[in-house]
């Protein structure tokens, strides 16, 4: 069991996804966002270190929000296919050409977090390989036009009817391509 109760836990994040998850730590946390937070990385980060950057990078914009007994939580994740980074597609177009280049391949999906307080700060990530079956058009055309996932790194949402369809295998967390490594999370809250 986790005591967080001497903290007030703020998770910088509008997800859904990331929410539904925090929440399943049986915590008692609040959601704060701040508009506008520079999402960009350096041209020569690759990997795990992009999303270590962007999940630093949305902690260092809460800096002056931070009381002493405040543990923010952000996080940010891409996927990863043939050294290309895929975030979240501008629009529709580009979210079927996503799921075009993502189909009967395997990619990595890698969530970086980030857990703040006033004087200490941990980031770490996670990455976790997802295979996907051969998609058919129709299909890419109807997850798309159905579910919007313009706010989904791959554009894709495992936990939706895509997920059910296409992931043929996963190796590591299947929270983590949720969005959230939960259960890393959770330990690296135990021993922050």
């Amino acid at each position: 069991m986790l005591d967080l109760s001497p903290y007030r836990i703020i998770l910088a994040s509008n997800s859904p996804r990331r929410k539904e998850l925090l929440s399943g730590l049986d915590i008692d946390y609040e959601i704060k966002t701040l508009p506008d937070i520079d999402e960009s990385y350096p041209d020569d980060l690759q990997g795990e270190d992009i999303v270590i950057h962007i999940a630093r990078a949305k902690a260092d914009a809460y800096k002056d929000h931070l009381e002493n007994n405040t543990l923010l939580v952000t996080a940010d994740t891409i996927v990863l296919l043939d050294g290309k980074v895929y975030g979240k597609p501008y629009d529709d177009e580009d979210a079927k050409q996503m799921l075009r280049n993502l189909s009967g391949k395997t990619h990595t999906v890698i969530t970086g977090v980030c857990i703040s307080a006033k004087e200490k700060q941990k980031a770490f990530g996670v990455s976790s390989e997802v295979r996907f079956a051969k998609l058919e058009e129709d299909e890419i055309e109807y997850y798309v036009n159905k579910y919007k996932p313009l706010d989904k790194a791959g554009a894709y949402g495992v936990q939706e009817w895509i997920g059910y369809i296409a992931v043929e295998h996963i190796s590591g967390s299947y929270f983590n391509i949720m969005g959230l490594p939960i259960q890393r999370l959770y330990r690296e809250l135990k021993g922050f």
